[in-house]
């Protein structure tokens, strides 16, 4: 959605002037008020309502985090694997 009414905005623009539409926006201001901005969000859709789906959002998190962490090992292992098969 984000992305769509970026291109939306800068769709009409000249390219002389995108760079001009984009500067404010790299901003750690409005970084930062993007970020509260979508926390608020967040909030008022699943925290105040009593919904259970931050419960599977941080679940599904740390499984995706654990094997993101886990994963050079596990590729260490496959290349050794390999390459012993590959000696026998």
């Amino acid at each position: 959605m984000a992305l769509r009414r970026f291109y939306n905005e800068i769709r009409g623009k000249k390219l002389s002037d995108i760079p001009e539409h984009v500067k404010p926006m790299l901003s750690l201001d409005y970084i930062k008020r993007a970020i509260k901005r979508g926390m608020d969000n967040y909030h008022a859709k699943y925290i105040e309502t009593s919904s259970p789906d931050p419960i599977f959002h941080v679940c599904y998190g740390g499984m995706i985090f654990s094997y993101l962490v886990a994963l050079p090992h596990e590729r260490r292992h496959l290349e050794h694997r390999q390459h012993s098969q590959q000696h026998t």
